[in-house]
């Protein structure tokens, strides 16, 4: 198929590159071109100087960014997205963003003859570039299939949630949980150290029973070690709690943990964190 990829950052870049690497005509568009050159002398295929030329000619437009902002101006700005793509073709979005503006972004494609999918996806960096994210997606059945098998070629698991705005709102349900996981497995491990136990026996132990979790296996050793200078980034945490707590506050959901732990995220931020491991949370415990 011809594809187009927008936005390669650590995990657009990747995505991107699965795509070429299974056989697909990939055009991909990076506000850096600096970017876009590495990706295109990494993996073939080609670059476009904004949105619209990029997504001319794609079947499916695919579009990993920053923020609602950014997706705004990619998907409807000038020179955007939509304003390239020719008629029937998708425009499938793996932004974590909120559930407003992907009903937004949808009924601006319908206006135009467009289809779109909100697509979030969770598994961070490591996912996108072993091709094992999980794929969260909102939007009409009939889309839907016509992507699936694409999407798969990154996912490990791509799931239809519903109609526009499902696949984020499903996205900020993620987003909770591991807010409360990894401010829990933080106290574990600094009760485990207060204790004088050996944390890596604690959580070695601890891990084959009902305490198990991604967070513990994936990041209780590097916790135990001070290690953050990887993984999921505390700023974009903040970024995508914010989203949560705004449709709380429509929907009327009690998030008392979420909003807590958001609040620990501040601390590290204003401590210098914004870039450190979500799991980060634990230094606040851990220090003096």
């Amino acid at each position: 198929m011809k594809l187009a990829f927008l936005g390669l950052g650590v995990m657009g870049f990747p995505m991107a590159g699965h795509l070429a690497r299974a056989g697909h005509d990939v055009t991909v568009y990076n506000r850096s071109p600096a970017r876009a050159a590495q990706w295109v002398e990494a993996y073939g295929g080609r670059s476009a100087p904004t949105p619209a030329a990029a997504a001319h000619g794609a079947q499916i437009v695919m579009m990993c960014v920053g923020n609602d902002d950014d997706v705004r101006t990619v998907a409807l700005g000038n020179d955007g997205a939509l304003g390239g793509m020719d008629r029937g073709s998708v425009l499938v979005d793996h932004t974590t963003a909120s559930a407003e503006v992907a009903r937004e972004v949808a009924a601006a494609a319908k206006e135009r003859g467009l289809d779109f999918l909100d697509a979030p996806v969770s598994g961070g960096q490591a996912g996108a570039e072993n091709g094992k994210l999980t794929i969260m997606v909102g939007g009409d059945d009939a889309v839907y299939a016509r992507c699936e098998s694409v999407l798969a070629i990154y996912a490990r698991a791509v799931t239809h949630m519903g109609g526009a705005g499902a696949g984020q709102l499903t996205k900020m349900v993620n987003q909770i949980c591991i807010a409360g996981l990894v401010q829990a497995l933080s106290e574990g491990v600094h009760f485990a150290m207060r204790a004088k136990l050996d944390p890596l026996r604690v959580l070695d132990v601890i891990s084959k029973g009902a305490a198990q979790s991604w967070q513990m296996e994936n990041r209780g050793k590097t916790m135990v070690e001070d290690k953050f200078d990887f993984g999921f980034a505390v700023d974009w945490m903040r970024k995508d709690l914010a989203i949560c707590l705004a449709e709380a506050r429509r929907n009327g959901a009690m998030l008392p943990v979420t909003a807590l732990v958001d609040q620990y995220y501040a601390e590290v931020q204003a401590r210098g964190g914004g870039r450190w491991d979500t799991s980060s949370l634990v230094r606040l415990l851990n220090r003096p």
